[in-house]
């Protein structure tokens, strides 16, 4: 299933996510730029590596990815998740969310695998924690989503609860599975422990960090 858009305008310009979109597509055309030989060891030095951890990485890391779908595919369920969470959270609790959701995301991939020596790349396990924000706030929106239906594709509007309350059981049997077997090495390269790790502080986290209304006292 592939979200399209959501049915709830956001009040304020989302300032920040428009920025950290712009800040990803950056970074991928610098990683785009660097010669076959040196990309490997640029996202062995910057990607989250278990078996030789280094903590700058926790923030460097989810601005890297490793292909024109992992980038695209990211920014994408951000634009569509992360002006509401931005317009409830504010532009500045928003970063901070943002950015702890990423770190919690990847110290669950270091937890998952701790003598791995493959890097950890991409925003998901921090946009995980935005869908998860999403998932708490919204649980009625609407999303307009792409479903494969056999040989064809039908758009549907499905409740928010159902497709991200889907998404995160996916991501869940999946780390499960990886961890019953041989560790994430067998993954397909895909970190699920982030994205279960991310989402379940973004589940949790929104609480702390939604901005709190005001209330008119009258005498």
């Amino acid at each position: 299933m592939i979200p399209l858009r959501d049915v709830i305008p956001s009040r304020t310009t989302p300032y920040i996510t428009v920025t950290i979109i712009a800040l990803n597509g950056l970074a991928w055309f610098y990683e785009l730029a660097l010669p076959r030989d040196v990309l490997p060891l640029f996202l062995q030095f910057y990607g989250v590596v278990p078996a030789d951890f280094s903590p700058p990485t926790l923030i460097s890391s989810m601005f890297l990815h490793g292909s024109w779908s992992h980038v695209i595919g990211n920014m994408w369920y951000l634009w569509i998740f992360g002006d509401n969470i931005e317009d409830q959270l504010g532009h500045g609790r928003f970063i901070v969310f943002y950015l702890l959701c990423g770190i919690v995301a990847a110290l669950g991939q270091v937890v998952m695998d701790p003598s791995s020596t493959l890097p950890t790349i991409g925003a998901s396990g921090a946009i995980a924690g935005v869908m998860g924000a999403y998932l708490v706030l919204y649980p009625h929106s609407r999303v307009l989503t792409l479903v494969p239906l056999w040989f064809y594709f039908e758009i549907f509007e499905i409740p928010a609860i159902f497709l991200l309350g889907f998404w995160f059981l996916i991501q869940l049997f999946s780390a499960g599975a990886i961890a019953a077997t041989a560790g994430t090495h067998g993954g397909g390269g895909i970190a699920f422990m982030a994205h279960v790790a991310g989402f379940v502080m973004g589940v949790g986290g929104v609480f702390a960090f939604r901005k709190r209304r005001r209330t008119m006292e009258w005498s």
